[in-house]
C-alpha cells in the first residue's frame, strides 16, 4: 500500500471511535488488568491490513505509521506524551551516521495518527487527524542529526549507561518499557517534535 492511499484510508476513520474497532480486529486492549500501551496502533495497522511486527525498517516499505496520544489541556488537544520511534542497537549507533541510521530510515516518511485519551480506562478514542510528515533537508532534519551525533558520541564514550534522557533537542534515547535494570533502549520524539509531527504546531526553528 502507498502512503497516499494509506493516508486517503485513514482518513476516512477520522471521527470514530478506535475502541470499538479494537474488538472487531481482535486487538487486545487489556489483559489480566495490564494495558496494551501500544493496541490503538495495533487498530490501525490492521484496518491497513498490516499483522503484528517489530521491524526497524519501515513497516510499509518507504514509509511507516505512528499513533500518536493526545489529551486536553487548557480547553485544547495536547501531546500527552514522547512517542517511540525505533530501538536503539548500540553496536548500529556507533558504527552508522545519521544518514544510514534506522532512526533516519523511520522518520524519513511517516503517517502520523493522532488519537484522543480520554481516560485510563481507554472508554473511547476518537481517531483525530491524519498527517503525512517528511524528516526533509532543514533546519528540523539538522537538529535530529545533531541529538543523533549527540548520542552517538555518548554510546562511544561511555557505553548504554551513559545515555540520559536530557540529551536531545528533539530526539532522545532512553530505557524502553519499565526499567527494571536493563540496558534495553530506544529512540523517543520529544513531545515538541511530536507536536510538530502531528501538525499540531507550526513548522519553526526546534
Amino acid at each position: 500500500m502507498t502512503r497516499d492511499e494509506a493516508l486517503t484510508r485513514l482518513r476516512l476513520l477520522v471521527g470514530k471511535d478506535l475502541r470499538p474497532m479494537a474488538e472487531e480486529y481482535r486487538v487486545t486492549v487489556f489483559k489480566n488488568g495490564r494495558k496494551n500501551k501500544g493496541w490503538a496502533g495495533s487498530v490501525l495497522e490492521r484496518h491497513l491490513g498490516l499483522g503484528a511486527n517489530s521491524r526497524q525498517e519501515p513497516d510499509f516499505g518507504d514509509w511507516d505509521l505512528k499513533l500518536v496520544s493526545l489529551k486536553r489541556g487548557r480547553g485544547k488537544l495536547v501531546v500527552k506524551e514522547t512517542m517511540a520511534i525505533t530501538m536503539l542497537s548500540p553496536a548500529h549507533v556507533i558504527e552508522m551516521p545519521f544518514e544510514h541510521s534506522h532512526l533516519l530510515s523511520k522518520l524519513q516518511r511517516l503517517v502520523v495518527c493522532a488519537r484522543e485519551w480520554v481516560d485510563e480506562q481507554e472508554t473511547r478514542s476518537p481517531l483525530v487527524s491524519v498527517t503525512g510528515f517528511d524528516l526533509s533537508d532543514g533546519e528540523m532534519f539538522r537538529q535530529v542529526q545533531a541529538d543523533y551525533d549527540a548520542i552517538r558520541a555518548a554510546l562511544k564514550q561511555r557505553g548504554v549507561r551513559g545515555l540520559t534522557g536530557s540529551l536531545g533537542v528533539l530526539v532522545q534515547a532512553r530505557t524502553k518499557g519499565a526499567g527494571n535494570g536493563t540496558e534495553s533502549r530506544a529512540f523517543y520524539a520529544r513531545e515538541k517534535f511530536v507536536a510538530r509531527m502531528a501538525a499540531l504546531e507550526p513548522d519553526r526553528k526546534p
